[in-house]
């Protein structure tokens, strides 16, 4: 079964890439660089100087981003990353690079969108996302793309990868006593750690309280969380480089070289090669990450309080520069100056784990740990909130709202789940997820680049650029 899950996701997946690299390029080509350009203004309405709380919306912009953020920044900035350099080695992450820079634009189009074409839900409450730029926009004709967008959210927006991974990385870590982390006990013939089922428990509550609050308090969570675990994950890495600084410019050159090479490319080939292979787990594990394209960001910033789409789609570019740009090329780079992923065999969080060990002897591991919990479930928090909304385009808010203890339970499947089936069917729905929101985009974007150049133009006549 599980050949069967790997094969099928790798087989969506390679068209998927086209779709997403391709999509990227156009939006980034046929933009004119115009969202590139006000950089620092996307930096200033983040800062709140535009924000007016009377405008329609939900929450803030800072807290749609950080909500944004709180499912990209998490395990796979710890966990994916690792299991893209122990397959594809340092090239890898110079296609995740490609995938973030194209996806910087993706989001920008996609999100400006999901603020230009928001609709209601069941209860009359504004929405944002692929689903209702599709139903608003594109009418009844593309009505199953927005289906099709909400199932797989529901299955793809799942916390068994964060829960999987914050539990293996609490017991490599937190757990020294061999016996206890075997210890299991027998369910409906399966075999069930009893370690991991205790966590899943735990997070389970602990996510539950602040879920069933809805997007207000996830997104005040969220505000207040992301930026500590960056900053704490930032300075943890800055020393592990500090400590290895002489292999540092010896990577970073191996980085762009091996992504052409592929010599360290341990996966199958795809796209007619072994480059192809390793561009195929590049793109997958940072789609995965910064979600660019995917659809998610929108979701999130569909809730902004805004009336200027456009600063919506400026906010939204900002994610992937920050998840993959920053925070994954720290992981990466910790990984590779370390030397652990030539010598460890480890994949996933045990990999990451070794390499903050390595060079930081005794307390490396426990801040890891400190980063993965922070990072994992920030994520778990914000996932629901996606799934929930996508059921609630489908069925209705009050059926809707029972989608939250579906979700929680899923937490403890996630905990005691292979790591590796988790991936795959993950990355199944994320890839299908792609479909709706570029298409989409794709068939709107003149809508966007000249809603683009109304606000600047304003913007510029009233001196604020």
């Amino acid at each position: 079964m599980s050949e069967l899950i790997s094969s099928i996701a790798t087989g969506v997946w390679t068209p998927v890439l086209f779709l997403l690299i391709l999509g990227g390029l156009f939006f980034f080509l046929y933009s004119r660089f115009i969202h590139y350009k006000y950089f620092f203004h996307s930096i200033a309405i983040l800062r709140g100087k535009y924000h007016n709380p009377n405008d329609p919306g939900q929450i803030s912009p800072y807290e749609a981003l950080s909500t944004a953020l709180a499912s990209t920044v998490g395990m796979g900035n710890i966990a994916g990353v690792a299991a893209a350099i122990s397959i594809g080695g340092p090239g890898a992450l110079f296609w995740m690079w490609v995938t973030a820079f194209v996806g910087m634009s993706t989001n920008f189009f996609t999100s400006t969108l999901s603020v230009m074409y928001r609709g209601k839900d069941s209860e009359g409450t504004i929405q944002g996302g692929p689903m209702y730029v599709i139903r608003e926009a594109l009418g009844k004709p593309w009505q199953p793309l927005a289906v099709l967008f909400c199932l797989c959210c529901m299955i793809g927006c799942l916390p068994i990868f964060q829960a999987n991974q914050l539990t293996q990385a609490i017991i490599d870590i937190g757990i020294d006593s061999p016996e206890t982390r075997v210890m299991s006990f027998g369910f409906l013939g399966f075999e069930i750690n009893t370690l991991k089922f205790i966590i899943g428990i735990i997070l389970t509550i602990i996510s539950g309280m602040v879920i069933i609050g809805g997007i207000q308090r996830i997104g005040s969570w969220a505000g207040k969380m992301v930026p500590l675990m960056i900053i704490i994950y930032f300075f943890s890495v800055l020393a592990i480089l500090i400590v290895n600084i002489s292999a540092v410019p010896h990577y970073l050159w191996l980085i762009i070289t091996d992504a052409f090479a592929a010599n360290s490319y341990h996966g199958e080939p795809a796209l007619g090669g072994l480059v192809g292979g390793l561009i195929v787990a590049g793109v997958r594990r940072a789609s995965f990450s910064n979600e660019a394209g995917i659809g998610t960001a929108p979701m999130a910033l569909g809730a902004s309080q805004s009336t200027e789409p456009i600063r919506e789609g400026l906010v939204s570019m900002l994610s992937p520069a920050i998840d993959t740009l920053l925070v994954c090329s720290l992981t990466a780079l910790a990984i590779l100056v370390t030397g652990v992923w030539e010598t460890s065999g480890a994949s996933g969080v045990t990999l990451t784990a070794m390499a903050f060990q390595s060079a930081l002897p005794g307390i490396g591991k426990y801040l890891l740990l400190l980063c993965a919990f922070f990072f994992a479930i920030t994520s778990l928090f914000s996932y629901s909130y996606y799934g929930s909304k996508a059921l609630t385009f489908l069925v209705g808010a009050k059926v809707a709202k029972y989608y939250d203890y579906f979700y929680l339970a899923t937490i403890i499947i996630g905990a005691v789940a292979s790591m590796t089936d988790v991936m795959n069917i993950i990355d199944i729905a994320y890839a299908l997820m792609a479909v709706p929101t570029m298409v989409s985009g794709f068939l709107l974007a003149p809508k966007v680049l000249a809603e683009a150049r109304s606000y600047f133009s304003r913007m510029k006549a009233k001196g604020d650029l």
